[in-house]
Parts: structure tokens; C-alpha cells; sequence
């Protein structure tokens, strides 16, 4: 992802923390939607924070 923003890694993972970019948690990792960050990148909607995976339930 930074290299198609041509940004440092550093400001993909700060601005995903921070909610400015569009992107998926995947327990500890965070990804992203292609489609989306060009969407994103031309300024065709706003992103939504970071989605978090809902919590898996004990094994009964």
C-alpha cells in the first residue's frame, strides 16, 4: 500500500490507526482493500475507521 501512495510505511499504519485511511483488522495485522484506497485516493468517499473482526466465541 505504501508503494502505490509512494508514501513510508510509517504513514500508511499511523493514518489507518487514526482512522484516514480505509482498511480491515485481521486479528493483529491490518489490511487493505484495494478498491477501496483508490477510491479513497481520489477522493471518491471518505474512509471508514479500521474494521474490527468481531470477537470469536469460546468453544462450549
Amino acid at each position: 500500500m505504501a508503494r502505490f501512495l509512494k508514501v513510508r510505511r510509517s504513514w500508511v499504519y499511523q493514518k489507518a490507526e487514526a482512522g484516514l485511511l480505509p482498511c480491515l483488522r485481521v486479528g493483529g495485522l491490518v489490511r487493505f482493500e484495494p478498491e477501496a484506497v483508490r477510491a479513497w485516493a481520489r477522493g471518491d468517499r471518505s474512509p471508514p475507521a479500521c474494521i474490527l473482526p468481531l470477537p470469536r466465541k469460546p468453544n462450549s
